[in-house]
């Protein structure tokens, strides 16, 4: 059981990480798309392209730490979790909005980028939304069972 609660509470502290990280870089973009000068733009490019790098092993750890805590509660629990399974394929869309962060920031570095800043701060709230449905399930998992 010990392991059980190193393995949650460091998947909930790399969780809490990552997320700092994918809740403040698409604002970022918000600024970069809003910006003119060439100065400026320079400037969010560099602290987009550190941002999303020092929060992408976060979002490893968290997967590591996830798959660890599945497997120390066992395959049994696991096939009788339906709560989880939700949770999961929501996790995946997480995993594919931080690829498409990267790829947001490679248009941004060639200065390709076509969208709105509006776009950006309706792109910001994905991941809030996200979340908050994984929260819920991960706290009513018992009324799901």
């Amino acid at each position: 059981m010990t392991l059980i609660l190193l393995y949650k509470a460091l998947h909930l502290f790399f969780m809490v990480a990552w997320f700092a990280g994918i809740f403040y870089l698409p604002r970022l973009f918000v600024y970069h798309a809003q910006t003119r000068s060439p100065e400026c733009a320079e400037t969010f490019k560099l602290m987009e392209r550190r941002l999303l790098l020092f929060v992408t092993p976060f979002a490893v750890l968290t997967l590591v730490f996830g798959v660890l805590l599945i497997a120390a509660y066992g395959k049994a629990w696991f096939a009788a979790s339906g709560w989880l399974h939700i949770k999961l394929l929501l996790v995946l869309l997480l995993y594919g909005y931080h690829g498409w962060c990267f790829k947001l920031l490679a248009d941004f570095r060639a200065d390709r980028n076509r969208r709105s800043p509006r776009f950006y701060r309706i792109f910001n709230e994905l991941p809030v939304l996200l979340l908050l449905v994984i929260i819920l399930l991960a706290t009513f998992k018992p009324l799901l069972q």
